[in-house]
């Protein structure tokens, strides 16, 4: 069985951190909605679902992806590059101890778990602004006993690895070729989004199902076209607030 751990959505989430976008107004309720109904796509993938407790001071909380990376042996919690996500992290750490073993990074290194990507044994991270060297150097440490390879990926222009690149099907990438280069990912063949789309590449594959948000319509028809099976989102609110459809769970295997 899948779990998909979640967070209901701040009020304050129009405080969020930006770093690529344009700040826009956020309308919170419409937020809250598509967010529910982003849980019952999740629902509807085959996840069980959990949430975590409101914080409703901490504007960016809705994302949780950010604070954890989940392996089959053990849990990683994060230290995520803007401070103000730090406080999200002490929530994430008590309900993922039923779970798995922890660890965690440590000062002076920075780790977002949205610039993580499992491919077999191999985590590619991001070497992005929230995510620094020494961040990835400690997750190297950390998962070596596991017999996991940690990569580094250069990023350009985007906020995240998974801003710019996803996986949608077991040897099948969703990249933007503007942000990361396609050819870092070892055996694996990649769909490039659509140009009109540079925010296309986030999706999130659940069992054999893409959930995927309605913004991107035509990158939406390439990923169909290369049979992708798609659960469509509305996630308009949280994109203004750089977020998308991986951002807003943490999904593992549990018994």
């Amino acid at each position: 069985m899948k779990l998909a751990i979640t967070r209901p959505v701040s009020p304050a989430l129009d405080r969020c951190e930006l770093s690529f976008v344009n700040r826009s107004p956020i309308d919170i309720g419409l937020a809250v909605s598509q967010h529910r109904a982003y849980l019952d796509a999740l629902f509807a993938c085959g996840c069980s679902v959990r949430e975590l407790a409101a914080e409703p001071e901490l504007p960016d909380s809705v994302f949780v992806e950010d604070t954890a990376v989940v392996l089959d042996e053990v849990a990683v919690i994060t230290r995520p590059g803007a401070e103000s996500r730090r406080p999200e992290l002490r929530s994430m750490a008590s309900m993922l101890g039923e779970y798995r073993e922890l660890v965690q990074i440590a000062a002076p290194g920075t780790l977002d778990g949205g610039d993580v990507l499992r491919i077999g044994r191999t985590i590619y991270v991001g070497e992005s602004a929230r995510s620094n060297a020494a961040g990835i150097e400690q997750l190297r440490t950390l998962l070596k006993r596991f017999d996991y390879r940690v990569q580094g990926v250069p990023l350009r222009g985007c906020l995240h690895l998974k801003t710019a690149v996803t996986r949608v099907a077991p040897d099948l990438l969703l990249v933007n070729p503007a942000f990361v280069d396609a050819g870092m990912f070892d055996g694996m063949h990649s769909i490039a989004v659509d140009p009109a789309e540079p925010h296309a590449a986030n999706a999130l594959l659940i069992n054999e199902q893409v959930i995927y948000p309605q913004s991107c319509p035509r990158t939406a028809a390439r990923l169909q076209a290369r049979g992708a099976s798609i659960t469509h989102v509305d996630m308009s609110e949280t994109e203004k607030a750089e977020g998308g459809v991986t951002c807003c769970s943490v999904i593992f295997d549990v018994e």
